[in-house]
């Protein structure tokens, strides 16, 4: 069994808190792993207005949104202030690098591309991917070299304006095995490395914890490279010591763990072995509302 580790970092507190504590944790492992940041306000409260779409609130309550987030977190963009993520924790994003592990693109504002992007115009969208990408460079001192979409949300302007910025990959979807991808009769020429596990928010209240890990291992032997996506708000800080047996779990089962932009390269030696694929927007197990999907 091998396995990926990319890293969802969605806010504020998740930067400066859940961040350190698993760049430790995965130290502690020798296990690696792609951090993608959001770089811009953190406007968590705002999606609080989600709650009229079908499944929010249940998903909400049954994964305890409020207690894993925080209140404080909550209320940011509405009742409080929206904290600029990257200004407030540049240097938590660049010891992130200077462990050892890779560092992307999340994206600006999560609140404004998970719950907006499908209305943007290809104008806005490059506005926004490029405020991302502007900010990553100030903070690393280099262009990001890939990025994964806020909510798995993605468009064919999206799509155009990730091979505009020339990335190694992107892993916006969720599937089964890398692919060059399609979307509504476009091609598109940036490789797509799917996330093709549950994440823990997916599956919490619905599986019992102690069962999640071994969930996972047979999943994970129906696929030759498996991509996990976990959460710096999760399993960086009220899931900790899960993740923590969870990676020890995995290598007491012999689980090969690899980087994501090593298995890129190693794809893109060979681009006419890769696949091509489309994207459709679909509803997801777990998940309120549509995600992007490899069909």
């Amino acid at each position: 069994m091998k396995l990926a580790i990319k890293v969802d970092v969605d806010t504020f507190r998740g930067t400066k808190e859940g961040v350190p504590a698993l760049c430790k944790l995965l130290r502690k492992h020798d296990v690696p792993a792609t951090f993608l940041f959001s770089l811009g306000p953190d406007n968590t409260g705002k999606a609080l207005s989600r709650i009229f779409r079908k499944g929010f609130l249940k998903k909400c309550l049954r994964s305890n949104v409020a207690g894993n987030y925080g209140l404080k977190t909550l209320m940011y963009g509405t009742i409080l202030k929206a904290p600029m993520i990257a200004k407030h924790c540049a240097e938590q994003m660049r010891k992130t690098l200077h462990s050892g592990f890779e560092c992307g693109i999340h994206c600006w504002d999560h609140y404004k591309w998970q719950d907006y992007l499908a209305k943007m115009s290809r104008i806005e969208v490059l506005e926004e991917f490029s405020k991302a990408r502007n900010e990553f460079e100030k903070v690393f001192g280099f262009s990001a070299q890939c990025c994964g979409s806020a909510g798995w949300q993605i468009t064919p302007d999206a799509l155009a304006v990730e091979d505009s910025a020339n990335l190694l990959y992107a892993s916006d979807t969720r599937g089964s095995e890398p692919f060059i991808p399609t979307m509504s009769g476009q091609q598109f020429k940036t490789l797509q490395i799917p996330s093709t596990l549950l994440t823990l928010d997916e599956v919490l209240g619905l599986t019992p914890l102690e069962s999640v890990a071994n969930m996972h291992f047979l999943e994970m032997q129906k696929q030759s490279n498996s991509v996990m996506t976990i959460h710096a708000e999760l399993e960086g800080m009220a899931y900790l010591e899960w993740f923590d047996f969870f990676l020890a779990k995995a290598k007491s089962e012999n689980v090969e763990f690899f980087a994501l932009s090593d298995y890129a390269k190693s794809l893109l030696a060979s681009p006419e072995k890769i696949r091509r694929n489309e994207i459709v927007m679909s509803e997801f197990t777990g998940r309120s509302g549509k995600l992007a999907v490899q069909r």
